[in-house]
């Protein structure tokens, strides 16, 4: 077998894979991606996209509804096949990532379809449908192979046609009803979809709340939020088994649920073994690689996304990506720096969360001081009612933001100042000074400052 010798190989073509790739191979590098699924990744295809246009059309539905209390008479009626029609043509092209991958090698990339595994320094085999092909990179190896579902050992659930996000994502028609396992990020805004497009929701939770990696205020309030549209929460309590005869019937011990659909979104995994980290001396057991600032994970080894377990999120694959692609070409530039990582669930309302939450911070020692303001209903007129919240976590020592939650209709917008705050290392005492334009969400955070300040 004839290896094929090329400066850089990527692992995996997800966006940080897809836009490292494609950045170097521009740079006149011979660069080969390896991608067994769909170049793009989870987010274009089963993640970030399609999900928020099925969240943008929930959204639009609860609008409509509340249309009587606000500006006249209106009329609701779901129908799930326009959302299912622009997934398909819009977000996905029916799940064909033909575009994405005649991107790549328009900039001159090399791309192998097949499972790629490390075996050894430098060397990478892709298992295609023609064969294995041997790649060994002059400069090094770039790992992006991001994760996917984990499903739980529940008595009864292998074998059975639950749902992950990918299957929900491609559903053609919403279920009768729906018990979602999981009620984090993903879990949630699926629950809040269906729900609205008619489907009887439950959501079983194993942590004692909503939005366990978030604030506690943040559960609370999709909780409350969840119950007063209809959807059933269950924290504090797992499934132990599951059993399928046309319906789904979820054991939880004390409880037993049945509904026509089951989707399982309790977390993501990958399996390094498979990978062949060994091989360059990496832990085959470990949950994620263990990268430096520069992303290195060994000698001419980087690692990017889901895997270095510094956040499931495309933005970090994508800040990452950049940092790799300097470090391969020789170019200056900052490391790694994770203080002001923002993260949304889109849930309505939006729940945006940037650096450490209150119990992090006081894990780490620091001395602490919180300050929360409510969102007020007559904000902008909003048709919300005076649903969510503004909380800041203040380093004391050194008088910055460490940490902050802003929950509300546009919670994830509202965020961005709050991020540029934490990023910056901006002293509270300067933000306090700042002019908040009044009336917009925004201007929450001028009163949970004062009210940081009163603490």
């Amino acid at each position: 077998m004839s290896a094929k010798e090329v400066d850089v190989v990527v692992i995996g073509m997800g966006p940080g894979g897809e836009d490292a790739a494609g950045k170097l191979a521009e740079a006149g590098l011979v660069v080969a991606g390896v991608e067994a699924r769909l170049v793009g990744g989870e987010c274009p295809y089963f993640g970030c996209i399609p999900t928020k246009m099925m969240v943008r059309a929930a959204d639009l539905l609860a609008d409509g509804r509340r249309i009587p209390d606000f500006a006249g008479d209106a009329t609701v009626r779901p129908d799930w096949a326009p959302v299912a029609r622009r997934i398909r043509a819009e977000a996905t092209d029916s799940w064909n990532d033909k575009a994405a991958a005649d991107r790549f090698t328009g900039k001159g990339g090399l791309l192998f379809r097949g499972w790629g595994r490390i075996t050894g320094p430098g060397e990478v085999t892709v298992a295609t449908e023609d064969g294995d092909q041997v790649l060994r990179a002059r400069r090094g190896i770039v790992i992006n192979v991001g994760t996917e579902p984990a499903v739980p050992p529940i008595e009864g659930l292998a074998g059975t046609p639950y749902w992950t996000n990918r299957e929900a994502v491609r559903t053609e028609e919403v279920p009768d009803s729906l018990i979602v396992l999981g009620g984090g990020a993903i879990g949630a805004e699926f629950a809040q979809v269906f729900a609205r497009f008619g489907s009887e929701v439950t959501v079983v939770e194993a942590m004692d709340r909503m939005l366990p990696l978030d604030e506690p205020e943040s559960g609370e309030l999709v909780a409350e939020v969840f119950e007063r549209e209809g959807i059933r929460v269950r924290t504090g309590t797992s499934a132990t088994k599951v059993t399928h005869d046309g319906a789904f019937t979820v054991d939880l011990g004390d409880e037993a649920l049945t509904a026509t659909n089951l989707l399982v979104a309790t977390g993501r995994r990958t399996d390094l073994k498979t990978l062949g980290v060994g091989t360059i001396g990496l832990d085959e057991g470990a949950k994620t690689i263990d990268v430096d600032e520069r992303l290195r994970a060994a000698p001419r080894v980087w690692a990017i996304g889901d895997i270095t377990g510094k956040g499931a999120f495309t933005h970090v694959s994508m800040y990452q990506a950049a940092i790799v692609v300097r470090e391969i070409l020789g170019e200056d530039g900052p490391p790694a720096d994770y203080r002001a990582l923002p993260r949304v669930t889109f849930t309505d309302p939006e729940i945006g969360s940037v650096g450490l939450t209150e119990a992090q911070a006081r894990e780490r020692g620091l001395t602490v001081r919180t300050g929360a303001s409510q969102v007020a209903s007559s904000t902008r007129g909003w048709i919300h009612k005076g649903e969510g919240f503004i909380k800041l976590v203040e380093d004391v020592g050194r008088g910055v933001l460490v940490g902050a939650t802003s929950a509300g209709p546009i919670g994830g917008e509202v965020l961005g100042a709050l991020v540029v705050a934490i990023h910056g290392e901006v002293p509270t005492e300067r933000l306090r000074h700042m002019i908040y334009a009044f009336p917009t969400f925004h201007r929450g955070i001028e009163d949970a400052l004062r009210d940081l300040a009163e603490e």
